[in-house]
């Protein structure tokens, strides 16, 4: 498996912090791409950026994590060639992959203003092994939905 790439804003930093201890322990390799301390002041943007980026350049998967999952989600969107996805549950995961060829998953940290909407630790960590053990159908479908997709990038990109 390739080096998957992880991203956080404050309010999804708590969330990747736990993350990490995981992904060694399941030997699944990756690279912190910020923030890498807590600070209130950070902008969910900037990560997505950061995450997107890598994931282009080394054809590979990332995670990013901000207070609902939507704001990571819309950034890394705008970047030519990301597939970012925000489910909400096993089977979302698994057709994000099969389907759309995700490449990015987006989870909602709940961070400090509505901590009782996070995910919890157990639902991510199936999430993210669901994500990175499926792998695009590539039915002829699905290619032709994904080419057009492409072609709306380049379009208004």
């Amino acid at each position: 498996m390739k080096k998957i790439y992880l991203g956080a804003d404050h309010a999804g930093f708590n969330l990747k912090e736990k993350l990490k201890p995981w992904l060694d322990s399941e030997n699944i390799s990756y690279e912190d791409c910020g923030n890498l301390k807590l600070d209130r002041n950070d902008d969910y943007p900037d990560f997505a950026e950061r995450v997107a980026l890598k994931v282009i350049k080394n054809n590979s998967l990332g995670l990013l994590v901000c207070g609902s999952a939507v704001g990571v989600c819309i950034a890394a969107n705008k970047i030519r060639g990301i597939r970012a996805a925000n489910p909400h549950d096993l089977g979302q995961v698994k057709r994000s992959r099969e389907d759309e060829d995700a490449n990015i998953l987006c989870l909602n940290g709940g961070g400090t203003l509505q901590p009782q909407s996070a995910i919890s630790f157990s639902k991510a960590k199936k999430m993210i092994l669901t994500f990175l053990n499926t792998v695009f159908s590539g039915a002829t479908r699905h290619q032709r939905r994904i080419k057009k997709i492409r072609l709306l990038e380049k379009k208004y990109g």
